[in-house]
Order: structure tokens, then C-alpha cells, then sequence
């Protein structure tokens, strides 16, 4: 999975309508140009994408009053909610992905209800803790990775990657269950993110 069509679906989403300079805007904002592909060429190549698969609507805009080309917004189909939601939820769970997966769904894991953010999440701890069994078949950590060789250094470290990633986990559903941040159906989820959308290029 690629974490590019889920932060493009959520930024567009979250603006009700938006152009690819405020997607860019917004997830520059977040660092995503840092930990994932949300690279420019990327974001603006994703939503010509998703408008031709019927997930996002493109609008042609007038030209600004300053000049220059007319700008495209997009705004996301009811397809692309479904899309979305179900890019969201499948990468709460999933615990092979590639952490910019992870990073993007953690940032929108507030348009889902509190309740239901927390059982995504215990799911994500028991596939862990699932594969880590699987993996402790072949390798025993308490004998330390010499006891395989230096090929026994993956299994330790995919070992520790497991651990380290379920208490992560568990240490996020607890802040959650203590009341932290705000979920759907409670107010604004991204109210105190202060997201801006300066006017630039299209």
C-alpha cells in the first residue's frame, strides 16, 4: 500500500474542496515530505490519478484575479470516502506495512470514532504479537542472535521491531482511553492542528 493516496484523500477530505497547492500546503505542514513519497510531482500526480478512478471530482476554476492558469480543486466522491476509510482502517491494523503507511494513517486516526480507533489498534498489538510467535519458532531471543550466526542479527532485530512497535501501540490506545484528542463525533478532530492553506500555484 502506499501511503501517498491515503494522505491525498485525507487532506482533500479535510478541506471539503481543495487545490494541490493546499494538499502540498498541508502535507508539507506535517512533515509527510520527509517520512513518505508526498513529494510534489507525487501529490498532484495522485489526484489527477484518483479524479480518473472516480475518487475525487475535479472542478476547473477561474484564473486568480493576479493572473495565471486556472487552478483545479478537487473534492472527494463518495467512492473516495469509502476508498479512504478503508485505506484508514486497513492501515491501523495492518502490522507489515512500512511506517510512512502508519505515519499516514495515525494522522487522520481522528476521523474515526474513539471507540473504534481503540479496536483497530488492538488488532494492529495482536498481529504483532502473532507474527512475533511465528518468528520466535525458529529463533529464541533469550539464547541472543549468535546462536544462529550473524544472520541470527535480523531475527533480533525484526524481534525487537515487533516489541518496540507493540508497546508503541499500546501506549497510544492508552492515551486514547485517557481521553486524549478529539474523534469524530466529538467536535473538530483537526482543530487545534492550525492548518493553512496559502495561496500559491495550482
Amino acid at each position: 500500500m502506499s501511503a501517498i493516496r491515503l494522505l491525498v484523500l485525507g487532506s482533500v477530505r479535510q478541506h471539503g474542496r481543495a487545490h494541490g497547492y493546499q494538499v502540498r500546503n498541508d502535507l508539507e505542514f506535517w512533515g509527510a515530505h520527509e517520512w513518505s513519497n508526498a513529494k510534489p510531482g507525487s501529490i498532484y500526480h495522485a489526484l489527477k490519478q484518483m479524479a480518473r478512478q472516480g475518487l475525487l471530482h475535479a472542478y476547473e476554476t477561474a484564473p486568480s484575479t493576479a493572473g495565471g492558469p486556472p487552478r483545479t480543486e478537487y473534492e472527494v466522491t463518495d467512492q473516495g470516502t469509502e476508498e479512504y476509510f478503508a485505506l484508514l482502517r486497513q492501515s491501523l491494523t495492518a502490522y507489515d506495512q512500512k511506517l510512512d503507511v502508519l505515519s499516514a494513517a495515525v494522522g487522520f486516526i481522528v476521523d474515526l470514532p474513539r471507540a473504534e480507533a481503540v479496536a483497530l489498534l488492538r488488532q494492529r498489538v495482536e498481529g504483532l504479537e502473532r507474527w512475533r510467535a511465528g518468528v520466535t519458532e525458529y529463533y529464541t531471543p533469550e539464547e541472543g542472535p549468535e546462536s544462529l550466526g550473524h544472520i541470527g542479527e535480523i531475527m533480533n532485530m525484526w524481534v525487537h521491531s515487533a516489541d518496540a512497535g507493540a508497546q508503541w501501540t499500546r501506549g497510544l490506545i492508552a492515551r486514547i482511553e485517557a481521553g486524549a484528542y478529539t474523534f469524530a463525533g466529538e467536535g473538530d478532530p483537526f482543530a487545534d492542528l492550525h492548518l493553512t492553506s496559502r495561496e500559491g500555484p495550482g
